[in-house]
Protein backbone atom coordinates (compact mmCIF):
# COMPACT_ATOMS: atom_id res chain seq x y z
CA UNK A 1 0.00 0.00 0.00
CA UNK A 2 1.29 3.77 -0.29
CA UNK A 3 2.81 5.60 2.33
CA UNK A 4 1.62 8.62 3.75
CA UNK A 5 4.00 10.74 1.23
CA UNK A 6 3.32 12.08 -1.88
CA UNK A 7 3.31 9.52 -4.79
CA UNK A 8 5.50 12.37 -6.54
CA UNK A 9 7.62 15.23 -5.85
CA UNK A 10 9.81 17.10 -8.10
CA UNK A 11 11.40 20.40 -7.79
CA UNK A 12 13.30 22.53 -10.26
CA UNK A 13 13.07 20.06 -13.22
CA UNK A 14 14.86 20.88 -16.31
CA UNK A 15 15.56 18.48 -19.38
CA UNK A 16 16.92 19.61 -22.92
CA UNK A 17 17.22 18.08 -25.73
CA UNK A 18 19.09 18.71 -29.26
CA UNK A 19 17.49 19.06 -32.45
CA UNK A 20 19.37 17.60 -35.45
CA UNK A 21 18.84 19.83 -37.89
CA UNK A 22 19.31 23.24 -36.31
CA UNK A 23 22.29 21.76 -33.62
CA UNK A 24 19.88 23.71 -31.10
CA UNK A 25 18.86 22.74 -27.51
CA UNK A 26 15.18 22.70 -26.72
CA UNK A 27 13.78 23.31 -23.24
CA UNK A 28 11.31 20.31 -22.55
CA UNK A 29 11.18 21.11 -18.87
CA UNK A 30 12.73 24.45 -17.86
CA UNK A 31 12.14 24.43 -13.84
CA UNK A 32 8.72 22.33 -13.33
CA UNK A 33 8.29 21.73 -9.29
CA UNK A 34 4.99 19.79 -8.62
CA UNK A 35 3.86 17.63 -5.86
CA UNK A 36 1.03 14.82 -6.24
CA UNK A 37 -0.87 13.17 -3.20
CA UNK A 38 -0.89 9.19 -2.72
CA UNK A 39 -4.43 7.97 -4.10
CA UNK A 40 -5.81 10.34 -6.21
CA UNK A 41 -6.13 11.19 -10.25
CA UNK A 42 -4.05 13.91 -11.02
CA UNK A 43 -4.43 15.39 -14.77
CA UNK A 44 -1.22 17.10 -16.73
CA UNK A 45 -2.97 19.13 -19.40
CA UNK A 46 -1.10 21.33 -22.18
CA UNK A 47 -0.67 22.48 -26.17
CA UNK A 48 1.35 19.78 -27.93
CA UNK A 49 5.48 20.53 -26.65
CA UNK A 50 4.10 21.47 -23.20
CA UNK A 51 6.54 18.84 -21.76
CA UNK A 52 3.61 16.48 -20.34
CA UNK A 53 5.14 12.98 -22.28
CA UNK A 54 8.68 14.32 -21.04
CA UNK A 55 7.36 14.64 -17.58
CA UNK A 56 5.87 11.23 -17.34
CA UNK A 57 8.88 9.42 -18.80
CA UNK A 58 10.73 10.84 -16.14
CA UNK A 59 8.53 9.97 -13.48
CA UNK A 60 8.72 6.04 -15.04
CA UNK A 61 12.78 5.81 -14.80
CA UNK A 62 13.08 5.96 -18.47
CA UNK A 63 14.86 9.46 -18.33
CA UNK A 64 17.00 11.83 -15.96
CA UNK A 65 16.54 15.06 -15.36
CA UNK A 66 19.26 17.76 -16.48
CA UNK A 67 18.96 19.49 -13.42
CA UNK A 68 16.32 19.23 -10.43
CA UNK A 69 15.07 16.27 -7.85
CA UNK A 70 12.38 14.09 -8.31
CA UNK A 71 11.25 11.33 -5.98
CA UNK A 72 8.58 8.98 -6.94
CA UNK A 73 6.76 6.67 -4.13
CA UNK A 74 9.67 8.32 -2.02
CA UNK A 75 12.51 7.29 -4.05
CA UNK A 76 14.93 9.20 -5.94
CA UNK A 77 14.51 8.64 -9.65
CA UNK A 78 17.53 9.13 -10.94
CA UNK A 79 19.18 7.27 -8.71
CA UNK A 80 17.31 4.09 -8.49
CA UNK A 81 15.37 4.31 -11.53
CA UNK A 82 15.04 0.18 -11.54
CA UNK A 83 13.30 0.43 -7.69
CA UNK A 84 11.19 2.68 -9.36
CA UNK A 85 9.88 0.43 -11.83
CA UNK A 86 9.27 -2.06 -9.82
CA UNK A 87 6.72 -0.42 -7.73
CA UNK A 88 4.82 1.63 -10.79
CA UNK A 89 2.97 0.69 -14.00
CA UNK A 90 3.63 3.19 -17.60
CA UNK A 91 1.45 3.22 -20.46
CA UNK A 92 2.62 5.32 -23.09
CA UNK A 93 0.84 6.31 -25.57
CA UNK A 94 1.29 3.55 -28.60
CA UNK A 95 1.42 0.94 -26.46
CA UNK A 96 3.47 -2.40 -27.26
CA UNK A 97 0.44 -4.86 -27.66
CA UNK A 98 1.48 -7.72 -30.41
CA UNK A 99 -1.26 -7.76 -33.03
CA UNK A 100 -0.59 -11.88 -33.59
CA UNK A 101 -0.89 -12.61 -30.18
CA UNK A 102 -4.73 -13.49 -28.87
CA UNK A 103 -5.82 -10.87 -25.85
CA UNK A 104 -5.13 -14.07 -23.36
CA UNK A 105 -1.70 -14.24 -25.15
CA UNK A 106 -0.55 -10.47 -24.54
CA UNK A 107 -1.90 -10.83 -20.45
CA UNK A 108 0.68 -13.97 -20.26
CA UNK A 109 3.79 -12.06 -22.23
CA UNK A 110 2.94 -9.14 -19.97
CA UNK A 111 2.64 -11.14 -16.56
CA UNK A 112 6.02 -13.08 -17.59
CA UNK A 113 7.76 -10.01 -18.36
CA UNK A 114 6.83 -8.22 -14.49
CA UNK A 115 7.36 -12.20 -13.04
CA UNK A 116 3.68 -12.34 -11.50
CA UNK A 117 3.14 -15.87 -9.87
CA UNK A 118 0.32 -18.44 -11.40
CA UNK A 119 -1.68 -17.61 -8.04
CA UNK A 120 -1.55 -14.04 -8.56
CA UNK A 121 -2.18 -14.18 -12.48
CA UNK A 122 -5.40 -16.22 -11.31
CA UNK A 123 -7.07 -13.56 -9.36
CA UNK A 124 -5.94 -10.35 -11.19
CA UNK A 125 -7.12 -11.94 -13.92
CA UNK A 126 -10.29 -12.27 -13.05
CA UNK A 127 -10.64 -8.70 -11.57
CA UNK A 128 -9.55 -6.91 -15.12
CA UNK A 129 -11.89 -8.90 -17.38
CA UNK A 130 -14.39 -8.15 -15.12
CA UNK A 131 -13.29 -4.37 -14.83
CA UNK A 132 -12.48 -4.23 -19.30
CA UNK A 133 -15.36 -6.74 -19.92
CA UNK A 134 -12.89 -8.75 -21.89
CA UNK A 135 -13.68 -12.12 -20.96
CA UNK A 136 -15.35 -13.05 -24.11
CA UNK A 137 -12.39 -12.26 -26.12
CA UNK A 138 -9.78 -13.70 -24.75
CA UNK A 139 -9.04 -15.70 -28.08
CA UNK A 140 -9.61 -13.29 -30.11
CA UNK A 141 -6.04 -11.52 -31.47
CA UNK A 142 -5.32 -8.37 -30.47
CA UNK A 143 -5.05 -6.91 -34.58
CA UNK A 144 -8.94 -7.72 -34.47
CA UNK A 145 -10.15 -5.61 -31.61
CA UNK A 146 -11.35 -2.18 -31.95
CA UNK A 147 -9.30 0.44 -30.78
CA UNK A 148 -11.48 1.03 -27.68
CA UNK A 149 -10.95 -2.74 -27.19
CA UNK A 150 -7.31 -2.30 -27.81
CA UNK A 151 -7.12 0.71 -25.59
CA UNK A 152 -9.02 -1.73 -22.83
CA UNK A 153 -6.39 -4.74 -23.64
CA UNK A 154 -3.11 -2.47 -23.26
CA UNK A 155 -4.84 -0.94 -19.79
CA UNK A 156 -5.44 -4.54 -19.07
CA UNK A 157 -1.73 -5.67 -19.41
CA UNK A 158 0.10 -2.64 -17.54
CA UNK A 159 -2.31 -3.83 -14.59
CA UNK A 160 -1.21 -7.42 -14.57
CA UNK A 161 0.37 -6.83 -11.62
CA UNK A 162 -0.84 -3.74 -8.64
CA UNK A 163 1.14 -1.67 -9.17
CA UNK A 164 1.48 1.42 -5.86
CA UNK A 165 1.44 4.17 -8.73
CA UNK A 166 0.08 4.25 -12.77
CA UNK A 167 1.16 6.61 -15.41
CA UNK A 168 -1.38 7.03 -18.50
CA UNK A 169 -0.02 8.95 -21.26
CA UNK A 170 -3.65 10.06 -23.57
CA UNK A 171 -5.03 6.70 -23.22
CA UNK A 172 -7.76 7.61 -24.68
CA UNK A 173 -6.35 9.23 -28.14
CA UNK A 174 -8.71 7.65 -31.27
CA UNK A 175 -11.16 6.53 -28.84
CA UNK A 176 -14.89 6.79 -29.52
CA UNK A 177 -16.95 8.37 -26.58
CA UNK A 178 -18.33 5.29 -25.48
CA UNK A 179 -15.01 3.64 -24.82
CA UNK A 180 -13.50 6.48 -23.61
CA UNK A 181 -16.04 6.84 -21.12
CA UNK A 182 -15.69 2.67 -19.72
CA UNK A 183 -11.67 3.07 -19.61
CA UNK A 184 -12.29 6.17 -17.50
CA UNK A 185 -14.62 4.06 -15.09
CA UNK A 186 -11.54 1.53 -15.42
CA UNK A 187 -9.49 4.36 -13.81
CA UNK A 188 -11.88 5.60 -11.69
CA UNK A 189 -12.87 2.13 -10.08
CA UNK A 190 -8.90 1.51 -9.72
CA UNK A 191 -8.91 4.84 -7.24
CA UNK A 192 -11.76 4.40 -5.25
CA UNK A 193 -11.27 0.48 -4.57
CA UNK A 194 -7.27 0.07 -4.31
CA UNK A 195 -6.25 3.86 -3.79
CA UNK A 196 -4.24 3.80 -6.67
CA UNK A 197 -2.17 6.88 -7.18
CA UNK A 198 -2.84 7.55 -11.29
CA UNK A 199 -1.20 10.40 -12.86
CA UNK A 200 -2.93 10.95 -16.62
CA UNK A 201 -1.80 13.13 -19.69
CA UNK A 202 -4.88 14.13 -21.57
CA UNK A 203 -5.60 16.69 -24.52
CA UNK A 204 -9.60 15.96 -23.72
CA UNK A 205 -10.17 18.59 -20.59
CA UNK A 206 -13.59 17.13 -19.98
CA UNK A 207 -11.64 14.41 -18.92
CA UNK A 208 -9.41 16.61 -16.71
CA UNK A 209 -12.48 17.34 -15.11
CA UNK A 210 -12.98 14.43 -13.26
CA UNK A 211 -9.49 14.83 -11.50
CA UNK A 212 -8.60 16.11 -8.23
CA UNK A 213 -5.50 18.02 -8.97
CA UNK A 214 -4.40 19.53 -12.90
CA UNK A 215 -1.73 21.07 -13.57
CA UNK A 216 -1.21 23.01 -16.72
CA UNK A 217 2.24 22.96 -18.74
CA UNK A 218 3.42 24.95 -21.72
CA UNK A 219 6.87 25.08 -23.39
CA UNK A 220 7.99 23.09 -20.26
CA UNK A 221 6.51 25.35 -17.48
CA UNK A 222 4.22 24.54 -15.20
CA UNK A 223 1.73 27.58 -15.80
CA UNK A 224 -1.08 26.96 -13.28
CA UNK A 225 -1.78 24.07 -10.76
CA UNK A 226 -5.02 23.60 -8.68
CA UNK A 227 -8.53 21.97 -8.39
CA UNK A 228 -10.68 21.89 -11.41
CA UNK A 229 -12.78 24.23 -9.76
CA UNK A 230 -9.64 26.64 -9.14
CA UNK A 231 -8.89 26.46 -12.96
CA UNK A 232 -11.95 27.48 -13.69
CA UNK A 233 -12.02 30.08 -12.05
CA UNK A 234 -9.83 32.13 -14.25
CA UNK A 235 -12.55 32.26 -16.52
CA UNK A 236 -15.25 33.13 -13.96
CA UNK A 237 -17.92 35.71 -14.95
CA UNK A 238 -15.93 35.82 -18.80
CA UNK A 239 -18.02 32.76 -20.42
CA UNK A 240 -21.53 33.39 -22.61
CA UNK A 241 -23.32 31.43 -25.40
CA UNK A 242 -24.67 33.15 -27.75
CA UNK A 243 -27.34 31.03 -30.89
CA UNK A 244 -26.03 32.07 -34.35
CA UNK A 245 -28.57 35.07 -36.35
CA UNK A 246 -30.95 34.19 -38.91
CA UNK A 247 -29.69 30.43 -39.14
CA UNK A 248 -26.06 31.22 -39.66
CA UNK A 249 -24.29 28.07 -39.40
CA UNK A 250 -22.23 27.95 -35.42
CA UNK A 251 -19.10 27.62 -37.31
CA UNK A 252 -19.17 30.94 -38.81
CA UNK A 253 -20.04 33.14 -35.80
CA UNK A 254 -17.43 31.44 -34.16
CA UNK A 255 -14.63 31.92 -37.21
CA UNK A 256 -15.61 35.98 -36.58
CA UNK A 257 -15.06 35.38 -33.12
CA UNK A 258 -11.79 33.83 -33.04
CA UNK A 259 -10.70 36.45 -35.64
CA UNK A 260 -11.56 39.22 -33.14
CA UNK A 261 -8.04 38.01 -30.94
CA UNK A 262 -8.38 41.52 -29.01
CA UNK A 263 -11.94 41.05 -27.71
CA UNK A 264 -12.43 37.16 -27.75
CA UNK A 265 -10.34 34.77 -25.67
CA UNK A 266 -12.12 31.58 -27.30
CA UNK A 267 -14.96 29.96 -29.05
CA UNK A 268 -16.31 27.01 -29.70
CA UNK A 269 -19.89 25.64 -31.70
CA UNK A 270 -21.91 23.69 -28.81
CA UNK A 271 -25.09 22.57 -28.88
CA UNK A 272 -25.91 24.77 -32.38
CA UNK A 273 -24.99 27.61 -30.17
CA UNK A 274 -21.42 29.03 -30.26
CA UNK A 275 -20.01 29.16 -26.62
CA UNK A 276 -17.47 31.71 -26.27
CA UNK A 277 -14.97 33.44 -23.42
CA UNK A 278 -14.68 37.28 -23.50
CA UNK A 279 -11.17 39.39 -22.99
CA UNK A 280 -11.57 41.39 -19.76
CA UNK A 281 -12.54 44.63 -20.58
CA UNK A 282 -13.83 44.14 -23.76
CA UNK A 283 -16.07 46.81 -25.10
CA UNK A 284 -19.98 46.02 -25.21
CA UNK A 285 -20.18 47.83 -28.53
CA UNK A 286 -17.49 45.73 -29.66
CA UNK A 287 -19.02 42.73 -28.83
CA UNK A 288 -22.42 43.60 -30.13
CA UNK A 289 -21.21 44.20 -33.50
CA UNK A 290 -18.95 40.74 -33.33
CA UNK A 291 -22.34 39.35 -32.52
CA UNK A 292 -24.46 40.60 -35.58
CA UNK A 293 -27.22 40.92 -32.95
CA UNK A 294 -27.69 38.16 -31.38
CA UNK A 295 -28.39 37.62 -28.15
CA UNK A 296 -25.05 36.57 -25.20
CA UNK A 297 -26.25 34.60 -22.46
CA UNK A 298 -23.99 34.31 -19.40
CA UNK A 299 -23.02 30.53 -18.48
CA UNK A 300 -20.46 28.88 -15.86
CA UNK A 301 -16.83 28.07 -16.58
CA UNK A 302 -15.91 24.99 -17.71
CA UNK A 303 -12.17 23.68 -17.10
CA UNK A 304 -11.23 24.00 -20.90
CA UNK A 305 -12.62 27.66 -20.59
CA UNK A 306 -10.07 28.45 -17.30
CA UNK A 307 -7.36 26.47 -19.91
CA UNK A 308 -8.00 28.30 -22.44
CA UNK A 309 -7.69 31.81 -20.50
CA UNK A 310 -4.59 30.72 -18.81
CA UNK A 311 -2.95 30.23 -22.32
CA UNK A 312 -4.08 33.09 -24.36
CA UNK A 313 -4.89 36.13 -21.36
CA UNK A 314 -0.81 35.39 -20.91
CA UNK A 315 0.49 36.69 -24.60
CA UNK A 316 -0.49 39.08 -26.57
CA UNK A 317 -2.70 38.05 -29.10
CA UNK A 318 -1.02 37.42 -31.99
CA UNK A 319 -1.48 37.69 -35.74
CA UNK A 320 -3.81 35.14 -36.93
CA UNK A 321 -2.59 33.84 -40.62
CA UNK A 322 -6.12 31.18 -40.11
CA UNK A 323 -8.25 34.67 -40.69
CA UNK A 324 -6.08 35.72 -43.05
CA UNK A 325 -6.89 32.27 -45.26
CA UNK A 326 -10.39 32.86 -44.24
CA UNK A 327 -10.50 36.28 -46.07
CA UNK A 328 -8.97 34.88 -49.04
CA UNK A 329 -10.43 31.64 -49.14
CA UNK A 330 -9.22 28.82 -51.64
CA UNK A 331 -12.67 29.22 -54.54
CA UNK A 332 -12.99 25.74 -55.85
CA UNK A 333 -14.78 25.73 -59.27
CA UNK A 334 -18.63 24.21 -59.35
CA UNK A 335 -22.11 25.22 -58.19
CA UNK A 336 -23.19 25.46 -55.03
CA UNK A 337 -25.75 22.89 -53.78
CA UNK A 338 -24.30 20.34 -56.85
CA UNK A 339 -23.90 16.59 -55.54
CA UNK A 340 -20.60 15.83 -55.86
CA UNK A 341 -20.73 12.19 -53.86
CA UNK A 342 -23.45 10.57 -54.13
CA UNK A 343 -23.99 6.89 -52.37
CA UNK A 344 -26.53 4.48 -52.89
CA UNK A 345 -26.86 1.23 -51.14
CA UNK A 346 -22.83 0.79 -50.27
CA UNK A 347 -22.13 -2.39 -49.18
CA UNK A 348 -18.54 -3.60 -47.87
CA UNK A 349 -17.81 -7.07 -47.14
CA UNK A 350 -14.98 -9.10 -46.07
CA UNK A 351 -15.60 -12.53 -46.67
CA UNK A 352 -18.71 -13.53 -44.29
CA UNK A 353 -18.28 -10.61 -41.79
CA UNK A 354 -20.72 -7.55 -43.38
CA UNK A 355 -18.68 -4.19 -42.60
CA UNK A 356 -21.12 -2.10 -44.25
CA UNK A 357 -24.25 -2.55 -44.70
CA UNK A 358 -26.52 -0.78 -47.49
CA UNK A 359 -25.28 2.48 -46.64
CA UNK A 360 -26.85 5.89 -48.49
CA UNK A 361 -26.22 9.50 -48.45
CA UNK A 362 -25.23 12.41 -50.75
CA UNK A 363 -22.99 15.27 -49.98
CA UNK A 364 -23.18 19.05 -51.13
CA UNK A 365 -20.56 20.77 -53.00
CA UNK A 366 -18.95 22.84 -49.98
CA UNK A 367 -20.41 20.99 -47.43
CA UNK A 368 -19.31 19.92 -44.28
CA UNK A 369 -20.01 16.33 -43.83
CA UNK A 370 -19.18 14.59 -40.72
CA UNK A 371 -19.34 10.41 -40.63
CA UNK A 372 -19.68 9.03 -36.36
CA UNK A 373 -19.38 6.49 -34.85
CA UNK A 374 -17.73 3.77 -32.29
CA UNK A 375 -14.59 1.93 -32.72
CA UNK A 376 -15.61 -1.10 -35.26
CA UNK A 377 -18.70 0.22 -36.22
CA UNK A 378 -17.90 0.39 -40.29
CA UNK A 379 -17.18 4.15 -40.60
CA UNK A 380 -13.46 3.93 -41.79
CA UNK A 381 -14.49 1.31 -44.37
CA UNK A 382 -16.97 3.82 -45.77
CA UNK A 383 -14.47 6.57 -45.22
CA UNK A 384 -11.69 4.71 -47.47
CA UNK A 385 -14.54 3.43 -50.16
CA UNK A 386 -15.36 7.01 -50.32
CA UNK A 387 -11.35 7.71 -51.08
CA UNK A 388 -11.52 5.40 -54.04
CA UNK A 389 -8.73 3.23 -51.53
CA UNK A 390 -10.88 0.52 -50.76
CA UNK A 391 -13.41 -0.93 -53.32
CA UNK A 392 -17.38 -1.47 -52.61
CA UNK A 393 -18.84 -5.17 -52.76
CA UNK A 394 -21.83 -3.34 -54.17
CA UNK A 395 -23.75 -1.00 -54.47
CA UNK A 396 -23.37 2.89 -56.36
CA UNK A 397 -20.85 5.25 -55.41
CA UNK A 398 -19.59 8.47 -57.10
CA UNK A 399 -17.48 11.02 -56.75
CA UNK A 400 -16.44 14.24 -58.33
CA UNK A 401 -18.66 12.94 -61.14
CA UNK A 402 -16.58 9.77 -61.62
CA UNK A 403 -17.90 6.25 -60.50
CA UNK A 404 -15.44 4.88 -58.06
CA UNK A 405 -16.47 1.67 -58.77
CA UNK A 406 -14.47 1.43 -62.33
CA UNK A 407 -12.22 4.80 -62.78
CA UNK A 408 -10.77 5.15 -59.22
CA UNK A 409 -7.54 6.54 -60.15
CA UNK A 410 -9.46 9.07 -62.02
CA UNK A 411 -11.05 10.21 -59.37
CA UNK A 412 -8.53 10.61 -57.26
CA UNK A 413 -7.05 13.66 -58.86
CA UNK A 414 -9.54 15.40 -57.63
CA UNK A 415 -9.69 14.76 -54.07
CA UNK A 416 -7.59 15.54 -51.26
CA UNK A 417 -6.47 12.82 -48.50
CA UNK A 418 -5.31 13.59 -45.25
CA UNK A 419 -5.05 10.33 -42.98
CA UNK A 420 -5.09 9.94 -39.27
CA UNK A 421 -1.16 8.73 -39.13
CA UNK A 422 1.65 11.21 -40.49
CA UNK A 423 1.84 9.68 -43.92
CA UNK A 424 4.87 11.90 -45.19
CA UNK A 425 8.14 11.24 -45.46
CA UNK A 426 10.26 12.01 -41.98
CA UNK A 427 13.47 12.09 -43.26
CA UNK A 428 12.57 14.78 -45.99
CA UNK A 429 12.16 18.03 -45.45
CA UNK A 430 8.98 20.57 -45.59
CA UNK A 431 9.90 21.95 -48.71
CA UNK A 432 11.22 17.87 -50.50
CA UNK A 433 7.93 16.69 -49.10
CA UNK A 434 5.67 18.97 -50.88
CA UNK A 435 7.63 19.03 -54.30
CA UNK A 436 7.80 14.90 -54.37
CA UNK A 437 3.97 14.68 -53.87
CA UNK A 438 3.13 17.96 -56.08
CA UNK A 439 4.87 16.00 -58.45
CA UNK A 440 3.05 12.83 -57.96
CA UNK A 441 -0.36 14.56 -58.62
CA UNK A 442 1.17 16.09 -61.78
CA UNK A 443 2.02 19.55 -60.78
CA UNK A 444 5.71 20.54 -62.40
CA UNK A 445 7.81 24.24 -63.59
CA UNK A 446 6.35 27.09 -62.10
CA UNK A 447 2.77 25.57 -61.45
CA UNK A 448 4.13 23.71 -58.78
CA UNK A 449 6.34 26.47 -57.39
CA UNK A 450 3.38 28.66 -57.33
CA UNK A 451 1.49 26.13 -55.69
CA UNK A 452 4.02 25.53 -52.78
CA UNK A 453 4.49 29.49 -52.27
CA UNK A 454 1.02 29.58 -51.54
CA UNK A 455 0.23 26.43 -49.07
CA UNK A 456 3.53 27.45 -47.50
CA UNK A 457 1.77 30.73 -46.61
CA UNK A 458 -1.56 29.93 -45.92
CA UNK A 459 -0.45 27.08 -43.72
CA UNK A 460 2.53 29.51 -42.13
CA UNK A 461 5.16 27.06 -42.79
CA UNK A 462 8.16 29.58 -44.50
CA UNK A 463 9.67 28.86 -41.86
CA UNK A 464 10.34 25.62 -41.24
CA UNK A 465 10.79 25.25 -45.16
CA UNK A 466 13.96 23.37 -44.52
CA UNK A 467 13.12 20.90 -41.41
CA UNK A 468 12.88 17.46 -41.59
CA UNK A 469 9.36 16.56 -41.22
CA UNK A 470 9.76 14.13 -39.11
CA UNK A 471 10.94 16.28 -36.05
CA UNK A 472 8.69 19.03 -36.77
CA UNK A 473 6.02 19.18 -33.41
CA UNK A 474 2.40 17.57 -33.88
CA UNK A 475 1.14 20.66 -35.08
CA UNK A 476 3.21 21.67 -37.60
CA UNK A 477 2.77 17.53 -38.91
CA UNK A 478 -0.31 18.32 -39.25
CA UNK A 479 -0.25 21.40 -40.84
CA UNK A 480 2.25 19.90 -43.48
CA UNK A 481 0.02 17.13 -44.34
CA UNK A 482 -2.92 19.41 -44.43
CA UNK A 483 -0.90 21.46 -46.95
CA UNK A 484 -0.10 18.69 -49.03
CA UNK A 485 -3.61 17.13 -49.20
CA UNK A 486 -4.56 20.55 -50.87
CA UNK A 487 -1.21 21.19 -53.49
CA UNK A 488 -3.27 20.12 -56.39
CA UNK A 489 -6.32 21.97 -55.40
CA UNK A 490 -9.02 19.04 -54.66
CA UNK A 491 -13.00 19.68 -55.20
CA UNK A 492 -12.95 17.11 -51.98
CA UNK A 493 -10.49 17.20 -49.19
CA UNK A 494 -11.20 13.38 -46.71
CA UNK A 495 -9.61 14.00 -43.76
CA UNK A 496 -9.25 10.71 -41.30
CA UNK A 497 -9.55 11.94 -37.85
CA UNK A 498 -6.91 14.41 -38.33
CA UNK A 499 -7.54 16.24 -34.92
CA UNK A 500 -6.85 13.45 -32.89
CA UNK A 501 -4.49 13.81 -30.04
CA UNK A 502 -4.49 17.47 -30.78
CA UNK A 503 -4.59 19.90 -27.57
CA UNK A 504 -7.43 22.05 -27.69
CA UNK A 505 -5.37 25.18 -29.33
CA UNK A 506 -4.37 23.05 -32.44
CA UNK A 507 -8.32 22.34 -32.75
CA UNK A 508 -9.45 26.23 -33.01
CA UNK A 509 -6.30 26.39 -35.61
CA UNK A 510 -7.46 23.52 -37.58
CA UNK A 511 -11.39 24.01 -37.65
CA UNK A 512 -11.02 27.60 -38.64
CA UNK A 513 -8.70 26.49 -41.62
CA UNK A 514 -11.83 24.17 -42.54
CA UNK A 515 -14.25 26.30 -42.62
CA UNK A 516 -12.28 29.35 -44.50
CA UNK A 517 -11.72 26.40 -47.03
CA UNK A 518 -15.69 25.28 -47.53
CA UNK A 519 -15.93 28.96 -47.64
CA UNK A 520 -14.52 28.86 -50.68
CA UNK A 521 -16.85 25.81 -52.17
CA UNK A 522 -14.30 22.32 -50.94
CA UNK A 523 -16.23 20.01 -49.77
CA UNK A 524 -14.60 18.04 -46.67
CA UNK A 525 -15.52 14.86 -45.24
CA UNK A 526 -14.02 13.92 -41.88
CA UNK A 527 -14.06 11.07 -39.07
CA UNK A 528 -13.65 12.67 -35.18
CA UNK A 529 -14.18 11.39 -32.45
CA UNK A 530 -14.10 14.52 -30.49
CA UNK A 531 -17.93 14.95 -30.40
CA UNK A 532 -17.83 18.66 -30.19
CA UNK A 533 -16.47 18.85 -33.76
CA UNK A 534 -19.69 17.24 -35.32
CA UNK A 535 -20.64 20.87 -34.61
CA UNK A 536 -18.61 21.98 -37.48
CA UNK A 537 -20.49 19.89 -40.05
CA UNK A 538 -22.97 20.87 -41.64
CA UNK A 539 -24.65 17.34 -41.68
CA UNK A 540 -23.52 14.43 -40.25
CA UNK A 541 -23.86 10.34 -40.09
CA UNK A 542 -24.02 8.18 -37.10
CA UNK A 543 -22.98 4.74 -37.82
CA UNK A 544 -22.46 1.38 -35.58
CA UNK A 545 -22.29 -2.41 -36.75
CA UNK A 546 -21.85 -1.12 -40.69
CA UNK A 547 -25.30 0.46 -40.21
CA UNK A 548 -26.51 4.40 -40.44
CA UNK A 549 -28.58 5.22 -36.76
CA UNK A 550 -28.90 8.58 -37.71
CA UNK A 551 -27.97 11.42 -40.58
CA UNK A 552 -28.83 14.84 -40.80
CA UNK A 553 -27.88 18.33 -39.59
CA UNK A 554 -26.39 18.17 -35.75
CA UNK A 555 -29.55 19.90 -34.50
CA UNK A 556 -31.72 17.13 -36.52
CA UNK A 557 -29.55 14.37 -34.66
CA UNK A 558 -29.64 15.87 -31.57
CA UNK A 559 -33.66 16.06 -31.79
CA UNK A 560 -33.82 12.57 -32.74
CA UNK A 561 -31.64 11.81 -29.53
CA UNK A 562 -33.86 13.26 -27.49
CA UNK A 563 -36.62 11.22 -28.74
CA UNK A 564 -39.82 12.90 -27.68
CA UNK A 565 -38.41 14.38 -24.52
CA UNK A 566 -38.56 18.09 -23.60
CA UNK A 567 -38.04 19.58 -26.72
CA UNK A 568 -36.23 22.66 -24.66
CA UNK A 569 -33.55 20.61 -23.26
CA UNK A 570 -30.09 20.97 -24.21
CA UNK A 571 -28.04 18.29 -24.87
CA UNK A 572 -24.30 18.33 -26.54
CA UNK A 573 -23.52 16.04 -29.29
CA UNK A 574 -21.76 13.75 -27.09
CA UNK A 575 -24.89 12.87 -25.31
CA UNK A 576 -26.54 13.17 -28.29
CA UNK A 577 -24.09 10.14 -29.91
CA UNK A 578 -23.90 7.62 -27.07
CA UNK A 579 -27.93 7.65 -26.57
CA UNK A 580 -28.24 7.10 -29.96
CA UNK A 581 -25.80 4.55 -30.25
CA UNK A 582 -26.74 2.75 -26.99
CA UNK A 583 -30.25 2.83 -27.96
CA UNK A 584 -29.51 1.00 -30.83
CA UNK A 585 -27.66 -1.73 -29.84
CA UNK A 586 -30.20 -2.07 -27.06
CA UNK A 587 -33.03 -2.99 -29.40
CA UNK A 588 -30.75 -5.15 -31.41
CA UNK A 589 -30.31 -6.86 -28.47
CA UNK A 590 -33.54 -7.26 -27.47
CA UNK A 591 -34.63 -8.46 -31.34
CA UNK A 592 -31.61 -11.25 -30.53
CA UNK A 593 -33.40 -12.32 -27.16
CA UNK A 594 -36.98 -12.34 -28.60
Amino acid sequence: MPGTGPAVAGRSLHKRFTVKASKQPVHALAGVSLEVPAGTLTALVGPDGAGKTTLLRLMAGLMRADEGELRVLGIDVSADPQAVQDRISYMPQRFGLYNDLSVQENLDLYADLHGVSAGKRRERYARLMEMTDLGRFTDRPAGKLSGGMKQKLGLACTLVRSPELLLLDEPTVGVDPLSRRELWQIVQQLVDDEKLSVIVSTAYLDEAERCSHVFVLREGKLLAEGTPAEIRDHAQGLCFVAAPPDGEPPRLMQARLLDAQQDIVDAVPQGGEVHFIRRQGTDDAALDALLAGAHAEPVPPRLEDGFMTLLRTQQAPASNNTAATAANPVSTPGKPGEVVIEVKDLVRRFGDFVAVASTSCSVQRGEIFGLLGPNGAGKTTTFRMLCGLLPASGGQLRVAGVDLRHARAHARQRIGYVSQKFALYGNLTVRENLSFFGGAYGLRGQRLRDRMDTVLRQFDLERELDAPSGQLPGGYRQRLAMATGLLHEPEILFLDEPTSGADPLARREFWRRITALAEGGTTVVITTHFMEEAEYCDRIVIQDAGKVLAIGTPLEVRTQALDGEDSGKRIDMEQAFIGIVEKARQKDKEKVAA
